[in-house]
């Protein structure tokens, strides 16, 4: 990535970002959260849906997960946040076997994450945006912010998506903005 596109996303993402403690900030954050978690489930799913199901389970070396378990991942990171940090329950959410496996699988699979984390965002109270709880031991984060951390995770494992369409020649989905 050319350095100044860097810069302009990292610009963008501070921008976006409410500033620690203040509710008005932290409900306006809400709409641009909504757009993230859209954005991801988009981008999961085009690449679901671009790669065929016979290379679901190739990996680009040993040691990385398969396509399939990359996508389970970086989803599976939304459900994890958004049920033990967010909402009252954790998801239910389809079978893993038949999500890394099948598209229809893994779009199901998708769609109840997405659905259930975006649930969970739109019910959060701005008190509880403003909630700070230990975020795995990293230090005390204020909810918003955790949304945020999820947001970056995503968008870090599905660069390394990238690398199981390049192995076979492929092209993955192309990159779209929120």
């Amino acid at each position: 990535m050319h350095k100044y596109s860097l810069l302009a996303l990292v610009t963008l993402g501070v921008a976006c970002t409410p500033t620690q403690g203040s509710q008005d900030t932290a409900a306006i954050g809400v709409d641009t959260q909504r757009r993230q978690l859209e954005w991801q489930r988009t981008t999961l799913l085009a690449m679901a849906d671009s790669m065929p199901e016979t290379l679901y389970r190739d990996r680009v070396t040993p040691e990385q997960r398969d396509f399939a378990q990359q996508i389970h991942h970086a989803a599976e990171f939304i459900a994890f946040i958004s049920g033990n940090f967010m909402a009252d329950s954790a998801p239910t959410l389809p079978d893993t076997a038949t999500a890394l496996n099948s598209r229809a699988g893994m779009t199901s699979y998708l769609n109840a994450v997405y659905d259930f984390a975006v649930a969970a965002l739109e019910d959060q109270s701005a008190d509880d945006r403003v909630e700070v709880v230990d975020f795995f031991g990293l230090g005390q984060k204020p909810k918003w912010e955790i949304w945020d951390q999820a947001y970056l995770h995503t968008v870090w494992t599905a660069g390394q998506i990238v690398a199981n369409f390049r192995k076979h020649g492929m092209a993955p989905p192309e990159f779209v903005f929120f």
